[in-house]
């Protein structure tokens, strides 16, 4: 299936402090890939997601070794090899933490100690079909774990070719300024880029806690759920859709969202993405374009983290570049007194 011939152009930023460029619309393999394991959309499916994404000029894929117990990383792979790919055309990533499912005992196959950064590293670029990944993540903080071993194994991986960067997903901004003390302590290398929750209802991390460490380090952003499982394009405010991913994931987050529709917590978000229709039919886009836009045009965003199950879903995604333009100042002002969750300005040092 070609791509549509209306597609905006793919726009590429810098990640972080580095010099590698990736898409600033990227697809990840949450939720979704690897049916075998748990996601929803079976192989053909994914096939025709990441080639509608390639063909549209995205360059970057995100996956992990917890998704669909490793069988997401395994489609994504066979997809690489199947469309015959070259490796320095795109940007693939992984993320080590939760592999538990990968091996018969639990005990060392989850955490960042580096044995199982290693080990689970390894296993990850089998099931992927690569010599090496791009980025590699630390799928969240693993307290248990001295700040030392996590950056000398990470840093190993790298010496090795392992991996060109690594980063974060979900660490609180002391966690990452102390993973840079450590580094320079160590003359190596710190955490390249972070892997938030960020979107138009969840804004304190990104915008007030990370404030000093982009200052700082320069720190990249490669945010997931930029729609916040599809809530801001509206479609849930009444009912879930019996199709949608929402109704039939399984995943431990979705689980925890279908929970919360129509708890107080949930209608008064819902009256806030109810709020932004008119700002988004002002602009005469969808509210889930306004969403995607919203979210890039934080200039330390390098690439928002999409999903998707139809190529239709992808190319429609992409258009959210045309919109960019148009989100003046006072558009985002509007939006930021819309949703009255602007954050205040951060007031303390780290520590």
């Amino acid at each position: 299936m070609d791509p549509p011939s209306d597609l905006p152009k793919m726009q590429y930023r810098f990640l972080g402090r580095s010099g590698l460029q990736v898409s600033c619309i990227s697809l990840g393999g949450w939720l979704t890939y690897g049916s075998a394991g748990g996601g929803h959309v079976d192989n053909s499916g994914t096939f025709a997601c990441m080639k509608a994404a390639y063909d549209a000029g995205i360059n970057f894929f995100d996956c992990a070794e917890g998704y669909a117990g490793g069988e997401s990383e395994r489609v994504m792979g066979e997809c690489i090899q199947k469309y015959g790919w070259k490796r320095n055309d795109y940007v693939i990533s992984t993320k080590i933490n939760w592999g538990a499912a990968n091996g018969d005992n639990p005990v060392n196959n989850g955490g960042l100690s580096r044995k199982h950064l290693v080990e689970g590293t390894r296993a990850s670029l089998d099931r992927l079909g690569l010599e090496y990944v791009d980025l590699l993540y630390a799928h969240r903080p693993d307290r248990n774990t001295p700040m030392e071993e996590i950056v000398r194994g990470f840093n190993f991986l790298i010496d090795q070719g392992k991996c060109f960067y690594w980063g974060t997903s979900e660490w609180n901004a002391d966690e990452i300024e102390r993973a840079h003390h450590v580094a320079t302590k160590l003359n190596m290398v710190g955490p390249l880029m972070e892997q938030p929750q960020y979107n138009m209802l969840v804004r304190e991390r990104v915008e007030k806690e990370y404030a000093l460490l982009y200052e700082e380090y320069n720190l990249g952003l490669t945010p997931f759920s930029p729609l916040k499982a599809g809530i801001l394009t509206g479609k849930y405010n009444d009912k879930i859709p019996e199709d949608s991913r929402f109704a039939v994931s399984d995943d431990g987050f979705v689980k925890m969202m279908r929970e919360r529709f129509q708890t107080e917590e949930w209608q008064a978000e819902a009256k806030k993405v109810a709020a932004l229709k008119p700002i988004a039919e002002k602009l005469g886009t969808s509210q889930a374009r306004l969403a995607m836009a919203w979210v890039l045009k934080n200039p330390n965003v390098a690439s928002a983290i999409t999903g998707a199950s139809r190529p239709e879903q992808v190319w429609d995604t992409t258009k959210c570049l045309e919109l960019l333009p148009k989100m003046t100042p006072e558009v985002m002002k509007e939006i930021d007194d819309t949703l009255g969750n602007k954050p205040e300005p951060l007031t303390r040092r780290f520590g």
